[in-house]
């Protein structure tokens, strides 16, 4: 089924190559576009959680924004809008940028803006899920407000909420396809492109799909894994919640005075 994606095009190349091109840019989308969305999403969830009115008002603003407009009309936002709103040396600079980077700057800014809207309510989430006796306690001993989320607060949100960035994680692979509608040839784009050479449309996107699962099943290994490392102690469900590994022969063993444990 897949023996068209060894076929030579008409330049010399392979149909595979397409394939493999158009994930080389969807690995560079999501890679660098999570980094940053991280790292922005991780400032303005702590805005939210602060006391000043004013920082927590751009960060819910910011997140408003963000968050409850479409991506695709966050793309075209970046790529169409924005030139025309910059001033005109600015905006022609823009538009005469070279493909692909006139259409990979836009998509990363755009996915980037929008998951961090969405990493920052996971942050917050984190930070509000603690005891409100740690900032108590760290303001008696004398820490102050910066020093308290830097070595109390924020260490414990970010691992608690691994498992819920999960998700993200996985979203920003599949959110790069919107990128094709500007023209940056992504592994969706190119799986259209070679449907279009081929007539093969059932093998372009079956292949297209069988990547993006194995991205997505390499994403949830990789996040699992590093949860296992970073999770509080007591904090998993069920039995990894004791924080021990008892083996099942032990439990299963009969006790002095003929008592038994009962699993």
């Amino acid at each position: 089924m897949f023996g068209v994606l060894l076929e030579k095009t008409m330049d010399g190349q392979r149909y595979i190559d397409w394939l493999l091109s158009g994930l080389g840019w969807t690995l560079a989308l999501a890679f660098f576009g999570w980094w940053i969305a991280f790292a922005i999403g991780v400032v303005v969830g702590i805005g939210r959680t602060v006391r000043s009115s004013f920082f927590g008002g751009l960060a819910r603003l910011y997140v408003e924004i963000f968050r409850n407009i479409p991506v695709l009309v966050q793309m075209f936002l970046w790529y169409f809008v924005l030139p025309e709103l910059l001033p005109s040396a600015m905006g022609d600079w823009i538009k005469q940028i070279p493909p692909p980077w006139g259409s990979f700057f836009p998509a990363l800014w755009c996915l980037s803006l929008y998951t961090a809207a969405r990493i920052a309510e996971q942050v917050r989430a984190g930070i509000e899920a603690l005891p409100k006796g740690q900032p108590e306690a760290a303001a008696a001993l004398g820490l102050s407000r910066y020093l308290t989320y830097r070595h109390i607060i924020l260490p414990q949100a970010l691992r608690l909420i691994v498992p819920s960035l999960t998700s993200e994680v996985m979203g920003i692979y599949k959110n790069t396809s919107v990128a094709l509608t500007i023209g940056m040839m992504e592994l969706t784009a190119q799986a259209r492109q070679i449907s279009d050479a081929t007539f093969q449309t059932f093998t372009a996107f079956g292949a297209a799909t069988l990547i993006y699962l194995t991205l997505a099943l390499i994403a949830y290994q990789t996040m699992m894994l590093i949860d296992r490392a970073v999770r509080i102690p007591g904090t998993a469900p069920g039995r990894e919640a004791v924080g021990l590994d008892i083996d099942d022969s032990i439990l299963e063993s009969p006790l002095p005075g003929n008592m038994e444990v009962v699993k």
